[in-house]
């Protein structure tokens, strides 16, 4: 009996004959509490994609970004990564607000590697605000699932310079130039007027 696949994803596991293939991989790959590896893989990164839905289940994917270890296991069933200033559109936000369950997407491009880990999220407030400069809150994961993917279809990507605007201990951050656009001036938060 799978705990990973739906009727959606048998119908098509028959139809392309990959049932035994599926099965041996979630025996193989699939847990639900993070690893010492994935922890450190998790903590490596600077960036994942989050995907989350609204209430009536309509997706959104959105790119986070923060330099190495801004996304933080706090054990084998949780971790938390900060919200910083955005658009203040809070698509990502907003929906953890009112549909708890995320998808993240974790991908090393230099070494083609890549790992999933799906659950439930909430927002939680900032305790120590050194911890996590300039963030606005946090968002905690309570994990469901985790498992590698498969590798092959990875584009090999260089980093080749880190964005400015990542908040970082000690420096300012700039604003972005949007911000100072003539459609953007007069409707900005009002500490950023």
């Amino acid at each position: 009996m799978s705990q990973l696949y739906h009727d959606g994803h048998r119908t098509l596991q028959h139809q392309f004959d990959s049932v035994r293939l599926a099965d041996r991989l979630e025996q193989v790959t699939w847990h639900t509490r993070i690893t010492d590896d994935d922890r450190k893989f998790i903590e490596q990164r600077d960036m994942f994609f989050l995907a989350t839905a609204d209430s009536e289940g309509r997706p959104n994917c959105s790119y986070k970004g923060g330099d190495p270890g801004f996304v933080r296991v706090l054990d084998e069933a949780t971790l938390v990564f900060p919200s910083y200033d955005g658009n203040g559109m809070f698509l990502s936000a907003g929906n953890v607000s009112v549909n708890a369950h995320v998808g993240m997407l974790f991908i090393d491009f230099e070494a083609g590697k890549r790992l999933r880990l799906n659950g439930s999220a909430t927002l939680q407030a900032i305790d120590d605000p050194a911890m996590f400069p300039e963030a606005q809150f946090l968002i905690r994961v309570a994990v469901r699932e985790v498992f590698p993917n498969c590798p092959r279809y990875i584009h090999k990507y260089q980093l080749v310079e880190r964005s400015k605007y990542v908040p970082r201990s000690g420096i300012v951050t700039p604003a972005p130039a949007w911000k100072s656009f003539d459609w953007a001036k007069d409707v900005l938060p009002r500490d950023e007027r």
